[in-house]
């Protein structure tokens, strides 16, 4: 891409960076997940994981993107040794990001539609069993989820028109600091609720009996698993990224700042969710019917409900649709890279593209809610499987291969890409452990990944 453009500034890229991390995963289901698992234990496991797995990977994934100065396909066609076929996992990460974006865009749309439900009104006056049925009836009714999604894509697809600085990075800046405000406000809410302490002593003090009730095998393979999807690794969402920044700061001290912002947002989110629990008794260790159907009760039960109801579907909106303008940013730059078209040609033809991709996933609630593929699951969770059980974990283990085999990149060329610049460095050391450890790790997630 000639004239690349790049961010404005380092903060621009770190927001935007943990923008793309920080998504569902970490407002819906860390908090679940942490609840399944009994609690501080499975925290404490989560972020050894993080440091052990997470930041590895992302270092390489931003290697690849900076020392390439490119989208996933053409880095892997200028990286790669003559004759090699990498670049054939790059065709594979665009398709993952667009089925990604096929059933996310969808999700984000519910957030956005219960936003705009409390804004409205629209539960008050509700008793517990009639608000926890709207979500189903929302699932019922497809042309209001086409509506919330279409607004999705379109505003999406205009942040990303308008370039990586004045789209991208101005507009995910100020989204990110919305974003924690609303963190702080509804954090300070829920930890002033009258058992707020039994939530905080379940999520934060580390309980013996709790982990004993979930099996110690079973936190261990559940923070694991929930350490490296946190930062959708494997599918080049991020590495497009280090294709736009400079080369004043090492990669691992970048991918440890987006790590941090990441896990501080998953962590508060237990801090509104948990105390918020248990003190209406309710379960923490509900699934995702949490979200939709728990929560909402809990709201209208609670003095002021309509406007906290609000601004909470605010703050996961705004962490759903951080994620989807970043993605946006990799399927339109990668579009540019490969095809030649101008910004807004990719702009134009991939909006098409998300908004009929999506349609499958509403219709699956209701139109053609028959129809199922995997494991008898529906269309959006046969999308999500393949995503998040199949794709991020192979990725990743093929990104990881490409940087420190011979047959790829080769360890000598990643390290002295990852440690160019001020900061953390990576030990050559540290080899052994990326080529005989991090392999074994990640092919225990794609194993445990097929046993749900």
């Amino acid at each position: 891409m000639e004239n690349r453009e790049g961010f404005a500034s380092r903060l621009g890229f770190i927001l935007v960076s943990a923008g793309c991390a920080i998504g569902i995963g970490n407002v819906w289901k860390f908090p679940y997940v942490t609840g399944q698992n009994g609690g501080a234990v499975f925290v404490l496991f989560y972020l050894l994981f993080l440091a052990l797995m997470g930041i590895p990977i992302l270092t390489m994934e931003l290697s690849i993107g900076r020392g390439s100065g490119s989208t996933i396909v053409q880095a892997y066609r200028k990286l790669e040794k003559k004759g090699s076929k990498w670049h054939l996992h790059g065709w594979v990460c665009l398709a993952g990001c667009y089925l990604l974006m096929m059933y996310y865009t969808t999700v984000s749309g519910w957030m956005l539609a219960y936003a705009w439900k409390f804004l409205t009104g629209t539960f008050d006056g509700l008793g517990n069993e009639e608000a926890a049925n709207e979500f189903a009836n929302m699932l019922d009714n497809p042309a209001e989820m086409l509506i919330f999604m279409s607004i999705t894509v379109v505003t999406g697809f205009l942040v990303i028109s308008l370039g990586v600085k004045n789209g991208l990075e101005r507009v995910n800046k100020y989204m990110m600091l919305g974003l924690l405000v609303l963190i702080f406000a509804l954090a300070g809410k829920s930890l002033f609720l009258e058992k707020a302490g039994e939530g905080l002593s379940f999520y934060l003090l580390p309980n013996i009996e709790n982990v004993k009730q979930a099996g110690l095998l079973n936190v261990v393979v559940s923070a694991m698993n929930q350490a490296f999807f946190t930062l959708s690794l494997g599918i080049a969402s991020i590495e497009v990224f280090g294709s736009y920044i400079s080369k004043e700061y090492t990669l691992a001290g970048e991918a440890v700042r987006i790590c941090v912002l990441d896990t501080f947002v998953a962590v508060m989110s237990g801090l509104i969710i948990f105390p918020a629990c248990f003190s209406f008794g309710i379960e923490p260790s509900e699934g995702p019917s949490l979200i939709f159907i728990t929560l909402p009760c809990i709201f209208i039960d609670m003095p002021g409900g309509r406007i906290w109801g609000t601004l909470f579907f605010i703050f996961m909106t705004f962490a759903s649709f951080s994620t989807i303008i970043a993605v946006f940013e990799n399927l339109v730059g990668s579009a540019v890279d490969n095809y030649g078209w101008s910004r807004i040609k990719s702009v134009l033809i991939n909006c098409v593209v998300i908004l009929l991709g999506s349609i499958p996933c509403i219709l699956g609630y209701n139109v053609i809610k028959n129809v199922h593929l995997i494991g008898g699951r529906d269309i959006l969770d046969s999308a999500d499987f393949i995503v998040s059980n199949i794709l991020l974990p192979s990725g990743s283990l093929i990104f990881l291969l490409f940087c420190v085999t011979k047959f790829g990149w080769g360890a000598d060329k990643f390290l002295d890409e990852a440690n160019t610049g001020k900061g953390i460095k990576i030990s050559r050391r540290m080899i052994g452990y990326f080529k005989y450890v991090l392999p074994v790790l990640i092919l225990l997630i794609f194993i445990s990944g097929f046993m749900k």
